[in-house]
C-alpha cells in the first residue's frame, strides 16, 4: 500500500514542529521534523570549533556524523547525534544560527537527502522543513506552506525559549528570524519557498489548537481520513 506523505514547508518559527507533531498524533501518523537534521550537523560542527560558515570544515565532519530519529510512546522525536541525546541542546539560539549556515550547503542537504526520503517511503509521514515540498518530497500527496506575520513568529519563538530557561529578548529573536527568513529565502541552494501546487495556510490570526485543527482538515480532506 502506498504511503501518506505530508510536506509542510515554512519560515523559522511559524510552529510548523508543534503543529506538525500535534496533528501527526491526532491523525496517527509519523512526524519527521527535518530541521533537526540541520540542527544536529550544525551543532557538531560548533562542537568542534568549525565556523558555520566554512563549508570545507564542515562538509569534512560529515563521516564523523550519525544522526538517529528516535520515537517515544508518545509519538514525540528525539535526536541522537552520535548516540547523545541532543534533543534540547538543537534548539538553542547558536545552534539555530549553525542550522542556518550548514543547510546552504550542498554536502549537508545531500548527506541528510536519503535520509528523509527513507522516511516517507517507510511510514505515513508528515515532514516539515524549508524545501520538502520542492526538493525533499515533490511528489507528496499534500503540500503545506505555513507561515505568520515575522513579529507573531518572533513572539511564539520567544515565549518557547524563556519556558525553557533561555536567556534572550523579544528584539534579538525578531532579529534572527528576520536575518534567518532573508538567509533562507536568498540562498543557492534549496531555497526557501512554497511549492507551486502548495497550499498556504497563514496562522498569524490563529492560536494552537486553531492551527492544529486548519491542518488536520486539509491532511483529513486529501487523503479522506
Amino acid at each position: 500500500m502506498e504511503t501518506k506523505s505530508v510536506a509542510i514547508d515554512g519560515p523559522a518559527g511559524a510552529g510548523k514542529s508543534t503543529i506538525a507533531r500535534k496533528a501527526a498524533q491526532r491523525l496517527g501518523l509519523i512526524y519527521v521534523d527535518t530541521g533537526a537534521l540541520y540542527r544536529s550537523v550544525g551543532l557538531f560542527a560548533l562542537k568542534n570549533g568549525v565556523d558555520s560558515r566554512d563549508e570545507q570544515g564542515v562538509t569534512a565532519l560529515l563521516p564523523e556524523i550519525n544522526i538517529e530519529m528516535k520515537y517515544g510512546n508518545d509519538g514525540a522525536q528525539r535526536m541522537l547525534l552520535n548516540s547523545e541525546d541532543v534533543t534540547d541542546d538543537i534548539r538553542s539560539p547558536e545552534a539555530s544560527v549553525y542550522a542556518s549556515g550548514v543547510a546552504v550547503m550542498a554536502s549537508v542537504r545531500d548527506f541528510l537527502l536519503s535520509t528523509q526520503r527513507d522516511m516517507a517511503l517507510k511510514y505515513d509521514v508528515i515532514m516539515d522543513g524549508r524545501d520538502i515540498g520542492t526538493i525533499v518530497l515533490p511528489h507528496a500527496g499534500l503540500k503545506v506552506f505555513l507561515t505568520a506575520d515575522p513579529v507573531v513568529r518572533a513572539d511564539r519563538r520567544y515565549r518557547e525559549l524563556r519556558e525553557k530557561n533561555v536567556d534572550t529578548t523579544l528584539e534579538a529573536v525578531l532579529n534572527e528570524i528576520t536575518e534567518r527568513d532573508k538567509k533562507d529565502s536568498e540562498r543557492e541552494v534549496a531555497p526557501l519557498k512554497a511549492a507551486d501546487d502548495a497550499i498556504i495556510l497563514d496562522t498569524t490570526a490563529l492560536d494552537l489548537d486553531g492551527s492544529v485543527n486548519a491542518l488536520c482538515e486539509l491532511i483529513a480532506k486529501r487523503f479522506g481520513l
